[in-house]
C-alpha cells in the first residue's frame, strides 16, 4: 500500500515535487487559492483541496487523513502557514518536510528594508513612479503613498483587483497578470510604466527576482528590495528530492536536448518552445542561454562531464532542457551528450540548422551541397571544395573565415565566389559576397557560415598521373605505371591516416590525397629539396590533407599518429626498425614496400618472415614505355620493382 503523503503547495517547488511524487505515493496537495490550483494543471492523480486552514483545522485534517509525510513548500514569505503546518504537526505527531527556498546575493544600486511599511516610508521621500510586484495582499500597507504615481502587478483575480481599488490604485494602473515574467515582459512594464522604482521581496530564482533585477538595471530603475525572511530549519529542494528519492521509487529524470537553430527567437520550433516552457532548469553554453532569456533555473555549462555533474548535484532538476545551437544532428554535441546520459530518458529535439538558414537567404539549395565545420576541428576544405559544386563551412575558433578564405587563395582557389554569413537571425545580420581574395582580409564574427560555390569542380579520382605534371626537380619520381599499381593495393580509403615513408617528389602522397580526401597523408622526407618539391606539389594538385614531416625514419615517425596505410619506398637501411615502430602503433597497417634494388628486396622478404605477417605477397612490375625516334617508336624498359604487401604482423615476434 502506497505511503499517505500531504504537499502544501502553490509555489514552483510544490508543483515539482507534486510531479515528483504522483505515481510513487498517494498524493493529497492543499493549495490556498485558485492561482495555486492552477499551477498543479497537467499532473494526474491529485487530491487536490483549495482554501486556507487554520491551525486547528490542519491538526484534524492530518488526525484524519493520517499523511504519513506532510511537505511544506509554502512560499518563503507565507510565515504564519508555515508555523501553522509546524504545529499541528506536532500535535497530530505528523512527520513534516520544510522546503526552502535558496535566497539571492545582494544586489548592487538596490535599496533593502525589513519590511514593507519601510518601503513605502521609503519611497514616500522620493520623486517618480513606483511598480509593485509584492502581489495584491501587501497593497494595504503602501497607503499614504501617492496613487497616481503607483502601478500595480497582481493576479487576474477577483479578489486582487478589489485589493487594488481598496488601496486606492486606479485600473488604468492595475497589471493584471500571471506570471511567469521574463526579462523582457519586466522590462516591457517598467518602460511602459515610467517607473524609477520597482519594488520586490528577495524570492530567489523561482520567484522571478533574477529577471525583476535585471528589467530594472536595463530600465534605469532602482531596485527596493524586501529582505527574505530568516527560515527555520528545513531541506533545500535538491535534500529533499535525494532524500524522497531513497525512500520511494521516483521516476526518471525526463531530459530534452534541444536545438535552438540560429539563436533568434523567430527561428525557434514548435517543438522546442514547448520543451522549454515545460522544463524546469536550462543547461547549455551562456551565449546560448542568454540568447533564451528564460524564466528558469540555468547552469551554464556545455561540455557532456560538466552537464552531467550539474544533474548530479541537483537531484531537484527533473526535467532539465539542454540547449544548444543549429541542430542537433549537424556538427553538434549531442551525439556525445546522449552517450554520456544513456541511462537517463533522454529526448532529442532538432533545430533549424544554420546552412539551411543561410541557403535561404542566399537563393541556392542546400541539397547537393557539402557542408563540413572548421570548429574546433581539422578539416580539409581545400579538398571538399575542389570536388564540390558548393559548400557550406561553420567556423570558430581560431578557424576564422579570413583564414579559411586565405587558405583557398594559397591553393590557387581565390576566384571562387564566396559569401559570409554573421549574426544570422539577430538584428545586427549580416551578409558579405565576393571571391575568396577580396574576402580574404575580412574581419568578422568567428562564429560565422560561408557558403563556397565552385563551377569546375573535379569530377574523378585520378590514379597513375602523368608523370610530367609533377613538380620534379632532381628529385626521383614513381613512376606513374608502379605508382598506380602501388596506389591500388595500398588502397587508402577516404578518411585514411598515411603514411609515405621516403616521399621523393611527393607523387604517392598526392595520390594518397585523393584518395583519402578526409583523412590526412604524412610525408616523411629527409632531404630538404625533396621537401620542398612534395610542398609544392600539394598546393598544385590541391591537398591540404598533406602533412610534411622532415626527418629520417625512423625517428621521425615517433610522434605521429597511428597510420592506418603505409608506403615505404625509402628507407635508407632501416626497414626493419621501421616495421617494428609501424606495428606498434597499429599491428593491423597494411604496408606497401617498393623495392628496386636486391638489398631492398631481401630486407623485405627477411621482415615479412620475421614479424609474422597474416598476409603477404609480392609482385614485379616492369613498365616499358614507346619513345618517339623521328618517323619510329623505339621501346624503352622502366627499372623492374617489387611491390610487396604487408598486413596483420607481430612487432614483438
Amino acid at each position: 500500500m502506497k505511503d499517505k503523503i500531504c504537499i502544501f503547495a502553490g509555489t514552483t517547488e510544490g508543483r515539482q515535487l507534486a510531479s515528483l511524487l504522483k505515481d510513487a505515493a498517494a498524493l493529497t496537495v492543499c493549495v490556498a487559492t485558485e492561482y495555486g490550483e492552477i499551477m498543479l494543471d497537467g499532473i494526474d492523480g491529485l487530491d487536490v483541496r483549495t482554501g486556507r486552514l487554520d491551525e486547528q483545522e490542519m491538526e484534524r485534517f492530518f488526525t484524519a487523513e493520517g499523511f504519513d509525510l506532510v511537505i511544506d513548500a509554502t512560499h518563503p514569505y507565507a510565515e504564519t502557514v508555515t508555523e501553522n503546518i509546524a504545529s499541528a504537526a506536532a500535535a497530530s505527531n505528523t512527520h513534516v518536510m520544510r522546503i526552502l527556498r535558496d535566497t539571492d546575493k545582494e544586489v548592487k544600486g538596490a535599496v533593502y528594508v525589513d519590511t514593507v511599511a519601510e518601503a513605502k516610508d521609503w519611497l514616500s521621500e522620493r520623486e517618480g513612479n513606483i511598480l509593485l510586484t509584492t502581489g495584491a495582499k501587501e497593497l494595504g500597507a503602501f497607503a499614504g503613498l501617492d496613487m497616481q504615481r503607483v502601478w500595480a502587478r497582481v493576479l487576474p483575480s477577483v479578489s486582487s483587483i478589489e485589493a487594488c481599488a481598496t488601496a486606492g490604485i486606479q485600473s488604468s494602473h492595475i497589471i493584471a497578470a500571471q506570471g511567469p515574467f521574463s526579462y523582457e515582459m519586466n522590462l516591457a512594464q517598467l518602460r511602459a510604466t515610467g517607473a524609477k522604482y520597482i519594488v520586490t521581496k528577495s524570492s530567489g530564482k523561482n520567484g522571478g527576482f533574477e529577471e525583476k533585477i535585471n528589467a530594472a538595471k536595463a530600465a534605469g530603475a532602482t531596485p527596493v528590495i524586501i529582505g527574505a525572511p530568516a527560515q527555520k530549519q528545513g531541506f533545500s529542494m535538491d535534500e529533499a528530492v535525494a532524500a524522497l528519492g531513497e525512500k520511494y521509487a521516483v521516476q526518471k529524470r525526463r531530459i530534452s536536448i534541444i536545438g535552438i537553430g540560429p539563436g533568434g527567437a523567430e527561428y525557434l520550433t514548435a517543438a522546442a518552445k514547448n520543451a522549454l516552457a515545460g522544463c524546469d532548469a536550462v543547461i547549455g553554453a551562456a551565449s546560448v542561454t542568454q540568447a533564451l532569456s528564460m524564466h528558469k533555473l540555468v547552469f551554464n555549462e556545455y561540455l557532456p562531464q560538466k552537464v552531467c555533474e550539474v544533474l548530479e548535484a541537483h537531484p531537484s532538476v527533473r526535467r532539465p532542457a539542454i540547449v544548444m545551437r543549429g541542430d542537433t544532428g549537424f556538427f553538434s554535441g549531442a551525439k556525445k551528450l546522449k552517450a554520456a546520459l544513456r541511462e537517463e530518458d533522454v529526448t532529442v529535439i532538432p533545430g533549424i540548422a544554420s546552412c539551411v538558414l543561410f541557403a535561404a537567404k542566399l537563393g541556392v539549395s542546400w541539397d547537393d551541397a557539402a557542408m563540413v565545420s572548421v570548429h574546433g576541428r581539422e578539416t580539409n576544405i581545400v579538398r571538399t571544395v575542389s570536388v564540390n559544386a558548393k559548400t557550406f563551412v561553420l567556423t570558430g575558433g581560431g578557424n576564422t573565415p579570413a583564414l579559411v578564405f586565405g587558405t583557398l587563395c594559397e591553393y590557387g582557389l581565390g576566384e571562387l565566389f564566396c559569401a559570409v554569413g554573421e549574426m544570422l537571425s539577430y538584428d545586427d545580420e549580416k551578409v558579405t559576397r565576393g571571391t575568396a581574395e577580396e574576402l580574404k582580409d575580412l574581419s568578422c564574427d568567428p562564429l560565422s557560415i560561408i557558403y563556397i560555390e565552385n563551377n569546375c569542380p573535379e569530377k574523378c579520382t585520378r590514379t597513375g598521373i602523368p608523370d610530367e605534371e609533377f613538380v620534379r626537380g632532381n628529385v626521383p619520381i614513381t613512376k606513374a605505371e608502379v605508382r598506380a599499381v602501388s596506389v591500388a593495393r595500398l588502397s587508402p580509403e577516404k578518411d585514411s591516416v598515411v603514411w609515405d615513408v621516403g616521399a621523393g617528389t611527393g607523387s604517392v602522397t598526392i595520390e594518397c590525397a585523393l584518395r583519402a580526401g578526409e583523412g590526412t597523408v604524412y610525408a616523411i622526407e629527409k632531404k630538404p629539396e625533396a621537401a620542398e618539391l612534395v610542398r609544392q606539389n600539394a598546393i598544385k594538385f590541391r591537398t591540404d590533407n598533406v602533412r610534411i614531416i622532415e626527418g629520417s625514419a625512423p625517428e621521425a615517425l615517433s610522434d605521429l599518429p597511428a597510420p592506418t596505410h603505409v608506403f615505404i619506398g625509402g628507407s635508407s637501411g632501416e626497414l626493419k626498425s621501421i616495421i617494428a615502430l609501424i606495428l606498434n602503433k597499429n599491428p593491423d597497417a597494411a604496408i606497401v614496400i617498393n623495392a628496386v634494388t636486391l638489398e631492398t628486396q631481401s630486407e623485405a622478404l627477411e621482415c615479412a618472415k620475421a614479424f609474422k605477417f597474416d598476409t603477404f605477397d609480392a609482385v614485379c612490375v616492369s613498365a616499358v614505355r614507346a619513345l618517339g625516334v623521328g618517323r619510329y617508336h623505339m621501346t624503352a624498359a622502366q627499372n623492374p620493382v617489387w611491390i610487396y604487401y604487408l598486413r596483420g604482423g607481430n612487432a614483438d615476434a
